[in-house]
């Protein structure tokens, strides 16, 4: 993560952004544009990526939830109450002045 808190690109789409770039020139340089099963994985590219981008996203959202369901079921307000109250000793003194 970056230090303005934007997730930085995953290692595999940043090298496949790379390669993808790196090859427009040499697809048009060896006429492969011409060729329908190079246009044919170019085009099955972005649905692949697509897809993993979107399992990605609903694995965090399901993350999400679940945080969010331990969180009602334990809410952090009882966690501290109790923390403190097993914490703290209580001693008896007598009353002040006697």
């Amino acid at each position: 993560m970056s230090k303005d808190g934007q997730e930085l690109p995953s290692w595999p789409s940043l090298m496949s952004a790379i390669f993808w770039t790196a090859m427009i020139p040499v697809s048009l340089m060896l006429g492969w544009l011409n060729s329908v099963v190079y246009v044919s994985a170019l085009s099955l590219w972005p649905l692949v990526s697509g897809h993993w981008s979107a399992w990605q996203v609903a694995r965090v959202e399901v993350e999400q939830e679940r945080q969010l369901a331990a969180e009602e079921k334990h809410p952090v307000e009882e966690r501290v109450v109790n923390t403190v109250i097993e914490q703290t000793e209580i001693n008896e003194t007598s009353p002040a002045g006697k």
